[in-house]
């Protein structure tokens, strides 16, 4: 497949900049790979297409307050900074992306908060846009967290283009998110209310968890035209002992099972053997999947309506099927659902 299959346009209007109202009343376009049907349904209604005993699996990755805006000591420039992980505690080493990137060097010095509260210093320059910083701080590592985070704000994606606002910090996270460490949330999962997780378990659809921690290597673009050479970054997860009897057990009695966004697909693609059941893993995974890829653990898979040229919409369209994904795609640009980390949601069974 070639970069260029996977361009389309895409009104901007299309692309969501708020959340819908309620998290499980986004639309849901319902692909069935068997017969190539597309029908519409209320994400809260997708409950109709499980039965007892079937199975979904959750990222439980939490997203961090990751952006920050600070000023370059002597000249007051104004510079972002986008947290991308900690690299070592107890020297408050952190890898970052900066912006404007050309005006920042090692040794400079940036100041955060009204009251220069957070001072941090230039120690690395290790890509172009990339650097270590060394957060000077002297209370403990907790309060400077704490710190930290106050200073920063909701890593919403670029394509979401107006101010952050106080009710993204809780609209930008699944309800069910746990361990900290993702700069973008796993968007999938954003549709899933307390109400209906409590009807899937009335029902006894079963649900357990993984954690990816979904990087800022979803939004980079990709400048090749032959996907094989393109590399994903690499991004840290943990797939535990438990889903992975949990997963095994449901595939060995041939039950259904849902990978809930293309983060928990990735995860599980990760870490199958070659008889289709699940390994424990603990560690970095850069597993890029593009049309053509067989999948061996979900039966169905839950995402939204990704941009042009993206990767989550490459994975899309190797599990669903490119001309099916490419044909549900032209619908919902007539039909105008909603693109995007806050748009509409899909179910490709």
């Amino acid at each position: 497949m070639k970069l260029s299959q996977f361009k389309f346009k895409l009104p901007e209007e299309l692309i969501a900049q708020y959340p819908a109202r309620y998290r499980d009343e986004s639309r849901l376009m319902v692909i069935n790979r068997k017969d190539g049907s597309i029908s519409h349904a209320v994400f809260k209604d997708i409950i109709n297409y499980f039965d007892d005993k079937d199975i979904f699996i959750f990222n439980d990755t939490k997203v961090f307050p990751a952006r920050l805006y600070g000023n370059k000591e002597k000249t007051g420039a104004k510079i972002e900074v986008f947290l991308l992980r900690e690299l070592n505690q107890e020297n408050r080493l952190w890898d970052v992306l900066v912006d404007p990137a050309r005006k920042i060097r090692i040794g400079n010095k940036l100041y955060f908060g009204e009251d220069d509260s957070l001072v941090a210093e230039v120690i690395d320059n290790t890509t172009s846009r990339g650097r270590t910083l060394r957060f000077l701080f002297d209370g403990t590592h907790e309060e400077f967290k704490e710190t930290l985070y106050k200073l920063g704000e909701t890593p919403l994606p670029r394509y979401i283009t107006r101010p952050v606002e106080p009710d993204d910090e809780e609209r930008y996270q699944n309800i069910f998110a746990k361990n900290e460490g993702a700069v973008v949330a796993p968007a999938a999962g954003l549709h899933f209310s307390r109400e209906l997780l409590k009807r899937m378990e009335i029902k006894g659809i079963e649900y357990n968890f993984l954690t990816l921690h979904s990087g800022l290597g979803n939004f980079r673009e990709i400048d090749v035209e032959d996907l094989t050479k393109h590399k994903m970054d690499s991004e840290q997860m943990l797939v535990t002992p438990e889903l992975v009897s949990f997963v095994n057990k449901a595939k060995d009695e041939n039950r259904k099972v849902c990978a809930v966004g293309t983060s928990v697909m990735r995860a599980i693609e990760s870490t199958v053997s070659t008889d289709g059941h699940l390994k424990p893993y603990d560690g970095w995974t850069n597993k890029f999947i593009f049309p053509p890829y067989d999948f061996t653990v979900a039966t169905s898979l839950v995402t939204n309506f990704h941009m042009p040229l993206s990767t989550m919409l490459m994975m899309t369209s190797a599990f669903g099927g490119y001309e099916l994904i490419d044909q549900a795609y032209d619908i919902a640009v007539k039909e105008k659902y909603r693109f995007g980390a806050y748009g509409d949601a899909m179910l490709i069974l």
